[in-house]
């Protein structure tokens, strides 16, 4: 059985300032998350200030992940904020372990993330690997690892195994020393992070592909030429946003086109496909591209002029 390491203390310095100053001085890059939560305390690009930092365009939380002492000894003055990782700018790769939700009838048959891991370690003939590692409050467990050097590895979710997720480039986790409402994240092994072994490596290495050229839209024939038009010409201009207006341009583009749908010149679901592929290669999530779109439709069916008066 583990037992849970205690955080290298200093006295009179708050907790959550120890741990992340902690986790800075083994090269994690840190930002503070929300009191009690696993929520960036950051702002997000939609309520984003444009100042400071983001003066020349919205800072995620990812590029603003610190080692620097004196930010995090700042940042965590001015509240008791849980830490988080950036898993890609400090090397990392982290194992996410998950316990399975329970069901209606109070247990899971699904076997947890550990017991998978460990079954997917024999198939490869190594044993567990010895590494630091956190226990999170639901019981599961994060493995800390190396990521190889020149190689890019995005995070996943349940594609290496089930309840087995993974975070790196793009990824947070919840650092030792934070507390939410479930418990509190512990260290239970505070051995060194251990290179990522092979095995695991070649299952989460993206497959090389040739970076894909933009198809253009395809127009049903029952578009009218304008309509096709300007359809292609605006999706243009969303899939080349920059990162701070991807947003805003993706709304007010579809409202755009919008009055084309409201006078019959082209149907509305070739403007939701061409404009969520547009978004999406922007790099907006899928599911904001969807909201938005569709209320940019709505808003143009609710204020569009008749098409004899426009």
């Amino acid at each position: 059985m583990t037992h849970p390491i205690p955080i290298r203390r200093v006295r009179g310095r708050p907790p959550l300032l120890d741990a992340a100053l902690n986790a800075a001085a083994r090269g994690w890059h840190v930002h503070p998350l929300r009191p009690g939560s696993k929520a960036s305390a950051l702002h997000g690009e939609h309520a984003c200030p444009h100042t400071g930092e983001c003066a020349g365009g919205h800072v995620k939380w990812e590029q603003r992940a610190t080692t620097d002492p004196d930010r995090i000894r700042a940042a965590w003055s001015a509240g008791a904020f849980n830490v988080g990782i950036a898993t890609g700018p400090s090397g990392l790769v982290v194992v996410d372990l998950d316990v399975p939700k329970q069901n209606g009838k109070g247990s899971s048959d699904a076997p947890d993330g550990a017991t998978t891991f460990s079954a997917l370690c024999e198939r490869a003939g190594v044993p567990w690997p010895t590494t630091y590692t956190v226990r999170t409050p639901s019981g599961g467990m994060h493995l800390y690892f190396q990521a190889p050097p020149g190689v890019r590895l995005p995070c996943t979710a349940k594609t290496v195994a089930p309840n087995v997720d993974t975070r790196a480039w793009g990824g947070n986790i919840v650092a030792a020393g934070s507390v939410t409402t479930a418990g509190a994240y512990e260290v239970t092994d505070s051995a060194s992070v251990a290179v990522l072994p092979a095995w695991l490596l070649h299952r989460l290495r993206p497959t090389p592909t040739q970076a894909p050229t933009p198809a253009p839209v395809l127009i049903p024939g029952g578009a009218t030429r304008r309509a096709a038009v300007a359809l292609e010409r605006e999706a243009a201009r969303v899939r080349k946003a920059p990162e701070g207006q991807r947003h805003d341009l993706l709304l007010k583009r579809t409202i755009a086109i919008g009055r084309f749908v409201v006078w019959g010149e082209i149907a509305r679901d070739v403007v939701e496909e061409a404009f969520g592929a547009a978004g999406e290669a922007a790099g907006l999530p899928a599911a904001e591209c969807r909201a938005t779109i569709r209320d940019a439709l709505a808003y143009s069916a609710r204020t569009c002029r008749a098409r004899e008066t426009a």
